[in-house]
């Protein structure tokens, strides 16, 4: 697990380096996450090595939501302040969000002939 870790972190490196030398506007992580899907896409052998790392974060995927919960209560009197324009924003934006995933879905439908 430790080697593909190292390879995980590898194209992380490579992603950040390339982002802030070129000055792309994308951030380095995704771009490493670019990186590293291309370098699955023309290695087959790579994926039986970062399978077991990949179920091992998603295995204990729970735990990247502690951060959130404690900013949550640490700042919970300013989102008592702004509760409801954030509820306002939250629901709006779930609902467009929903909205141009169905557009773009019936659009694609109809693009590529899919029966009804």
């Amino acid at each position: 697990m430790i080697p593909a870790f190292l390879i995980l972190l590898s194209c992380q490196l490579a992603g950040e380096t390339a982002a802030r030398a070129l000055a792309l506007p994308l951030p380095g992580p995704v771009l490493g996450m670019l990186i590293l899907t291309a370098a699955l896409a023309l290695r087959p052998g790579l994926q039986a090595r970062m399978e077991p790392l990949a179920q091992g974060i998603l295995g204990n995927l729970s735990l990247l939501f502690v951060p959130a919960g404690v900013g949550v209560v640490g700042h919970l009197g300013a989102l008592g302040q702004a509760g409801l324009p954030l509820m306002a924003a939250l629901v709006g934006s779930t609902v467009l969000a929903i909205g141009v995933g169905a557009v773009t879905f019936a659009a694609v439908a109809r693009l590529t002939g899919a029966p009804k």
